[in-house]
């Protein structure tokens, strides 16, 4: 009998070694490399003589009528997937545990069940458990059909018949495990090899196909990063536990808009759409407070005003600490470095803490006036006016930059009461120098040394 043939897979990346090590060279990452079974990787007769079948070309231009779009009843998750979910496709949905996942989910499947049949297979609960969520839910009386299942070939079987669901949820891609690959549930080898069946039968089916996917302890979803290339699109569920808040974001849509998001409340009957995310993240700021300042940011097409908190404070350290929740550090000490060298505010010798209020994490560049703005507030004790929103990139050289959408990051300001607004005064190409502000009293500055007097106490 020949002698089993076995591989070393990290479990992060995907990348195949003779050997076990500690660290994967690929990635880095330690004690991520596991022993599988090896497979035959190249299927049986494309070495062979046997030719394959040849492969009809159409044009780009063609009769087809446009794909028609399931509504699930929540707003937010239609907003964010493009406006509802296309028959075939597959969405992969990720985020921390306990952060709200199964629940949108359930959520979801009881409003698509008014209109079509749903599966909802679930690998973690039983199906005594998945009712009791779904009574807290008032879903009880939903047509959905609920399973408590692992094995691939079981759900291959239920799934491909006549009869079949128009729309499914494996909760979680994780647990699902085909008895042909000598691995574990949840390595690389199984999650690549269970997705990519689960994938061709939605595509040849038609079904819509949702799948749960965990996340590793750097946010990102576990498994092979094939996984999120072989999906339509890929939704993170982001959110901090201790906040209410939760924020559902697309990072890849192949039927709509990427990084746009939709905001929920969690209560105690479920996740609650929150159709004014502005309002409720300011719910809560307190006016006349030196480091406070309001950020008109815009999160994929939609315009959003969050707080960003910023507190400046003797440090006695010989390295002082740098504390930064909802934005990027890097570009903390860029703003930092640039306050120091271009307008000669030194905060170098103090402890630098910046916070984004609510949960929210802010990516885009136009933030860094806001932040520059909270630093000087702070650093000086005076207070940006209460009826203000900021917004503007900031350059190397202390320049204040233009950015996107800013009509709309204005009417949203507008919308909510505020009076006045710090922006960018050099002009984008073929635009103005600043943008109209309507109701509001708009205030240009062209560079950061103009935030500082404006500011600064006299």
């Amino acid at each position: 009998m020949a002698k089993p043939v076995s591989r070393f897979v990290c479990q992060e990346c995907g990348a195949v070694t003779s050997k076990w090590a500690g660290k994967c060279e690929a990635c880095g990452a330690w004690n991520a490399i596991l022993e599988e079974a090896a497979r035959d990787e190249v299927p049986k007769g494309l070495s062979g003589s046997k030719p394959g079948r040849r492969i009809d070309f159409v044009g780009l231009e063609g009769s087809s009528a446009p794909l028609p779009r399931l509504t699930t009843g929540i707003a937010e998750l239609d907003r964010v997937c493009g406006g509802g979910l296309v028959a075939g496709s597959c969405l992969l949905v990720g985020g921390d545990p306990g952060i709200g996942k199964s629940t949108l989910l359930l959520q979801a499947a009881g409003g698509l069940s008014a209109q079509t049949a749903i599966a909802y297979i679930s690998g973690e609960e039983a199906v005594d458990q998945v009712r009791m969520r779904a009574a807290r839910l008032g879903l009880a009386k939903a047509p959905v059909r609920l399973a408590s299942a692992t094995n691939l070939r079981d759900i291959l079987s239920s799934l491909d018949a006549v009869d079949g669901p128009q729309a499914v949820v494996i909760d979680s891609i994780q647990t699902v495990y085909a008895d042909t690959i000598e691995a574990a549930p949840g390595t690389v080898s199984q999650v690549r090899a269970c997705a990519a069946e689960l994938i061709r039968l939605a595509k040849r089916r038609g079904f819509i196909l949702f799948l749960v996917g965990h996340v590793t302890k750097e946010g990102m979803i576990a498994g092979p990063r094939v996984l999120e290339h072989m999906v339509d699109t890929v939704l993170y569920f982001e959110g901090d536990r201790g906040h209410q808040f939760r924020i559902l974001r697309a990072v890849k849509n192949r039927f709509g808009a990427t990084d746009e998001i939709g905001v929920f409340e969690m209560t105690d009957r479920g996740l609650s759409e929150v159709a004014n995310p502005s309002a409720l993240f300011l719910a809560e700021r307190r006016g006349n407070v030196s480091g406070s300042c309001v950020y008109a940011g815009m999160e994929g097409t939609r315009p959003m005003l969050v707080e960003i908190q910023a507190l400046v404070a003797p440090s006695t350290l010989s390295s002082p600490r740098r504390a930064v929740v909802g934005w990027d550090s890097n570009r903390l000490s860029m703003v930092l470095a640039v306050l120091d060298a271009r307008c000669g505010l030194a905060l170098s010798g103090n402890d630098v803490y910046l916070n984004v209020a609510g949960g929210l994490r802010i990516t885009e560049p136009a933030a860094d006036l806001a932040v520059a703005a909270a630093l000087v507030s702070s650093a000086s004790d005076s207070p940006v006016p209460a009826d203000m929103v900021v917004f503007g990139e900031i350059g190397l050289s202390g320049e204040v930059r233009a950015v996107a959408q800013g009509e709309a990051r204005l009417k949203e300001a507008a919308k909510l009461g505020f009076a006045q607004a710090l922006v960018p005064s050099s002009p984008r190409k073929g635009r103005g120098a600043a943008p109209a502000g309507g109701s509001l009293s708009i205030r240009a500055v062209g560079h950061l040394q103009d935030v500082l007097g404006l500011f600064q106490r006299a």
